[in-house]
């Protein structure tokens, strides 16, 4: 990938984290599952430091799950005696 293309690529990355963060903000869900998206979004933003088209990927997966409804578990309601 030439170094046009990166810093392209890096700028998309970058404004579709940005929106990915305000998106899980402004979702209707309990805050243990807001932080574990939270986590994850946090994930890809270390794995574009290193390897943006894996971060892509990874952030569109998460973007997909969260479009179609499916959260992580929240870890606050865990029942385990």
């Amino acid at each position: 990938m030439d170094r046009d293309s990166q810093l392209e690529l890096y700028g998309l990355v970058a404004d579709r984290l940005k929106e990915a963060h305000a998106v899980v903000r402004a979702l209707q869900v309990p805050e243990g599952v807001r932080m574990a998206l939270t986590r994850k979004l946090l994930v890809v933003t270390a794995a574009a430091k290193h390897d943006l088209t894996d971060a892509a990927r990874r952030l569109d997966r998460l973007m997909k799950d969260i479009d179609e409804g499916r959260f992580p578990e929240d870890p606050s309601t865990d029942v385990t005696e």
